[in-house]
Formats: C-alpha cells, structure tokens, sequence
C-alpha cells in the first residue's frame, strides 16, 4: 500500500509491504494439521520515492521478484546536480548486473575558498 503525505510544500510517499513470516519447524504457531510451506515460491514488487523541494530530497525505487529474478532500478539527484538511474537485474545464471545512467550537467564551482 502507497501512501502519500503532504507537509507544507514536502511531499513524502510511505511504502507499506506485506510480510510473511515463515517458521522453521518448532518455531512460531501453527496448528498440528496445517501444513507449512517452507519452499514458497518467492514473488514480491515495490515502489517507494520522495520528493521533499524544502531540503532538495528526491528519489524513486522500484523492484520486481518473481522466483529467482529480480528486477528493478533507482534514481537519485546528485549534489552535482545530476540524476543518477541505476537499473539493475539479478538471477541464477547471469547473477546481478547493474547499468548506471547519468543525465543532466553537473554543477561546481570555478573557485574554493581555503580556511
């Protein structure tokens, strides 16, 4: 569940995810006759991101499992100015591999002051 916030001119998004807990044997309640999947097949998505214009926080993250495959990215503004985007992807065969993508023109200054 995704919910959104707004503070004066903040804007902050709040993810929420469903967990479920699985026990090993002897541990946590279940019911003699119940059975316990130990083997569930994992499947999860999320996205999540924060756009605060008072402190200059913004930033967005996304992912995507289904068994072994994970797929997903994330953006972040740089203090350069920059937005950096990295997407990734990870499974059994290729293991994880991210591509990093920069876009827009970074930003510093021409002369620093010595203390």
């Amino acid at each position: 569940m995704l919910s959104k916030v707004i503070i004066g001119s903040c804007v902050l998004l709040y993810v929420t995810l469903q967990v479920v807990q699985c026990y090993p044997q002897g541990y946590g309640h279940h019911d003699e006759d119940e059975h316990v999947d130990y083997y569930a097949h994992p499947k999860y998505s999320y996205k999540y991101g924060v756009q605060d214009p008072h402190t200059g926080d913004y930033k967005t993250a996304h992912e995507y499992r289904d068994g072994d495959v994970v797929k997903g990215s994330y953006s972040v503004h740089d203090p350069d100015g920059t937005l950096r985007t990295v997407e990734y992807t990870a499974d059994k065969e290729n293991g994880f591999n991210a591509v990093v993508h920069k876009t827009g023109h970074s930003n510093h200054p021409d002369h620093y002051e010595h203390y």
